[in-house]
């Protein structure tokens, strides 16, 4: 393909992109294929001879589309948003074309100057403690991680590097496996699946210890799991606190954790994927009290800042703690300027690394400050739309109060007829929720996701909840639910014809 034709497919891409975005609400959120689907629309082989670029954007349409789950569709309400925005897009088309590998400063000095400038604008639009900033003139600093997933590991194995250093200091005697042998990490256990993931990975015990009523993780419980691993010989290492919970959008309590970390030497690290967006809004900062007692803090403004994944921003107090752990030297990354700016390869899991700050810097000017809080409060003024809904029909209830963009609820009764409302919402592919358990009870999470979203689309959603509920409290009822709900259909439909007559 040369320059002229790549034109030419590239605006053609383009207007696709901008055809399915801007049309996205009429189609159908959840795909209706099944496992195995794309293997009988396409040939066994790769084709011997080149295709023509036109042939393969139509089959976009034929062979991908039909699979695709639209995350990105007023009618998806599931998990939680992914972002999404035009001048992302085109960061991230840029950054593809400059296509450099920041390995280290000298590899393309831009991609790290840029990603420092950016961390720093971040930190500051969240307000974030100065120690975490690159201008600090300290220790700390920002980078750009893959995932909220990588940050956790990493603040983990940072964790478990420093513990292993000051312990043998402490006692010189102990080798190395078996101080590793005995450490502990902590966490609550409505954190996310990551946080259990990143025990496994990094070969350290973790401990899911119980929330309260509210689903939050409180001092007082992890003193005493921390008391009784000490008394067992064993070391705590490392706290993973979350600030809106995967299940319900809690809050961790960092003013009584934070404390206890630094009295017993402990690691703590926050995880704020979804929520730490919203910290952009002052009104929203008070859910992040005790901020200045972390090492480590992470959120991806891929989830909820309009930037497109990957975007997972983290920053640490203390990037010593990083580097000690993961550097390794070796001729060819070496360069004159070593020391002046930081080496990311150092700060990450894997050496190489894409210029990600790009679609940041892009979404962070053309949308402004102002642009992005609008952003946020909609969507949670949305959610609020949805919470009055549920509260002014009998047959729902909240399980808890709506919280940024997410609202639980659940029907009234038996766990049997929420569970069935889920699938049933599933089935009919016009809406997209996810479930999960509070209590012991059946609950369905109601996210607002796409920035597409408007009230029309939550009314849309909601008569779709509300006729699938009908229908399956009428069919709980009685063994002949569905021929009643019809003839109520039918009934209805008649009435509004005789008005009109």
């Amino acid at each position: 393909m040369n320059a002229e034709e790549f034109r030419e497919f590239g605006k053609a891409t383009v207007d696709y992109i901008a055809d399915y975005l801007e049309n996205i609400r009429d189609r159908q959120v959840l795909p209706s294929v099944e496992p195995g689907y794309i293997r009988a629309l396409l040939p066994d082989e790769t084709p011997e001879e080149p295709e023509q670029w036109q042939d393969v954007l139509k089959d976009v349409e034929r062979v991908i589309m039909p699979g695709v789950t639209h995350w990105h569709s007023p009618q998806f309400h599931a998990y939680y948003p992914t972002a999404n925005s035009y001048p992302a897009i085109i960061g991230e088309l840029l950054s593809a074309g400059i296509g450099c590998v920041g390995l280290n400063w000298m590899a393309s000095p831009a991609c790290t100057e840029l990603e420092v400038a950016m961390m720093d604008w971040l930190g500051k639009l969240l307000d974030l403690p100065k120690e975490f900033l690159n201008c600090s003139d300290g220790p700390g600093g920002g980078v750009i991680q893959g995932s909220a997933s990588e940050s956790t590991l990493l603040a983990l194995l940072a964790a478990k590097d420093r513990t292993v250093r000051r312990i043998k200091k402490e006692r010189p005697d102990w080798d190395e496996g078996m101080i590793k042998a005995k450490l502990v990490a902590y966490s609550s256990d409505q954190s996310n699946s990551s946080v259990e993931k990143a025990g496994i990975l990094g070969s350290m015990t973790m401990r899911l210890l119980p929330a309260d009523e509210k689903c939050s993780f409180r001092g007082s419980t992890l003193r005493e799991a921390m008391e009784k691993d000490k008394k067992q010989g064993l070391i705590p290492c490392c706290v993973i606190a979350t600030l809106g919970t995967t299940g319900t959008c809690a809050f961790d309590h960092l003013v009584e954790l934070g404390p206890i970390c630094i009295q017993n030497n402990v690691w703590l690290h926050v995880d704020a994927a979804y929520a730490g967006a919203a910290f952009i809004c002052p009104e929203f900062r008070h859910h992040m009290a005790g901020v200045e007692y972390a090492d480590s803090f992470t959120f991806n403004p891929h989830k909820w800042l309009l930037v497109n994944s990957d975007c997972s921003a983290m920053w640490v107090k203390n990037s010593n703690d990083f580097v000690n752990a993961f550097k390794v030297d070796r001729i060819y990354l070496a360069h004159q300027k070593q020391g002046l700016a930081p080496d990311f390869r150092n700060w990450q899991i894997s050496l190489g690394r894409r210029f990600r700050s790009l679609k940041l810097w892009f979404v962070l000017r053309l949308y402004g400050a102002s642009g992005l809080r609008k952003h946020i409060r909609k969507q949670v003024a949305l959610a609020q739309t949805f919470e009055k809904l549920v509260v002014a029909d009998p047959r729902f209830e909240l399980v808890l109060n709506s919280c940024m963009g997410l609202v639980c609820f659940r029907v009234k009764g038996p766990d049997s007829i929420t569970k069935k409302l889920h699938e049933a919402l599933s089935q009919s592919h016009r809406i997209y929720a996810s479930a999960a358990t509070y209590d012991g009870s059946c609950m369905i999470r109601f996210a607002v996701c796409s920035r597409f979203t408007e009230e029309k689309d939550i009314l849309y959603s909601w008569k779709e909840i509300c006729d699938q509920t009908e229908r399956l409290i009428s069919l709980e009822q009685n063994g002949h639910g569905e021929i009643l709900f019809q003839k109520k259909c039918i009934g209805r439909m008649l009435r509004i014809q005789q008005s009109y007559n």
